[in-house]
């Protein structure tokens, strides 16, 4: 039995959530509802859920004023929203769980078997850490000045884009490259990466390599290689030569 609470000051965006829940999630939910902030507050004195559904956009107090009044939470966030790409990058840069609306149930079980793969592992012990660096997130005026939350099994690490070297791709796994710093192992695969930082102009040279165009020093005379400030050759493939060289002519 999961127990999820629903703050969403939309009653029908509530109705739909609950009965996807209730019909095409795989696991027995029970559910309570709330329609703002200080509603949820209250629901929670007396019910202690394992999922909290937070909507972002609320009036008065939004889905993040919710994290800066609860600290510590004992339960998991999901955030729901219409697409709002700076809330959405604000929340993947965090290494948090959301759902777009309409939700849609495949990805709402997705989202519910995540949440049981966290708990099987106890991995919510570093949420506080990311909700904080969620509401940082939020409060910059750019989406380039967001940090980077990478959860690991020696606690929660983060960076700044400008730290960001390159990325290598460790079969599942991503090595993460800093400037002046050890090597950072992940568990995200580096197409989770490249879907994240391809909007900031990180250049995907080879299925196993992405580069921060910052520090690309130059590209060898046959076009195979970039070389960068640290002195590492990272590899082009054939089918990434014309991107790469098409970028750097803009740059």
């Amino acid at each position: 039995m999961i127990k999820a609470l629903i703050i969403d000051d939309e009653q029908k965006a509530r109705n739909v959530l609950t009965h996807y829940l209730i019909n095409f999630v795989k696991e027995n939910v029970e559910i309570r509802h709330a329609d703002s902030v200080r509603g949820g507050l209250n629901v929670l004195n007396d019910f202690m859920p394992d999922i909290v559904f937070l909507d972002v956009e609320m009036p008065h107090q939004n889905g993040f004023d919710f994290l800066l009044l609860r600290k510590n939470p004992s339960y998991d966030i999901i955030f729901t929203t219409a697409y709002n790409q700076y809330a959405i990058q604000a929340i993947r840069f965090s290494a948090l769980d959301y759902l777009l609306k309409p939700v849609d149930p495949e990805e709402l079980q997705a989202s519910i078997d995540r949440h049981l793969e966290k708990v099987k592992q106890k991995a919510q012990q570093n949420n506080q850490q990311l909700y904080d660096n969620l509401v940082q997130n939020i409060e910059k005026k750019e989406i380039k000045d967001f940090r980077l939350a990478v959860p690991s099994s020696e606690g929660v690490f983060f960076f700044t884009l400008d730290e960001i070297l390159r990325l290598e791709a460790d079969k599942n796994y991503t090595s993460i490259h800093l400037i002046g710093k050890r090597p950072f192992l992940s568990s995200k695969t580096l197409k989770h990466f490249d879907e994240m930082l391809c909007e900031f102009n990180f250049i995907r040279t080879h299925k196993s390599h992405l580069v921060n165009p910052k520090y690309i020093k130059q590209v060898t005379h046959n076009n195979q290689f970039v070389l960068l400030t640290d002195g590492s050759r990272i590899e082009i493939s054939r089918r990434k030569k014309d991107s790469v060289q098409q970028y750097l002519k803009l740059k």
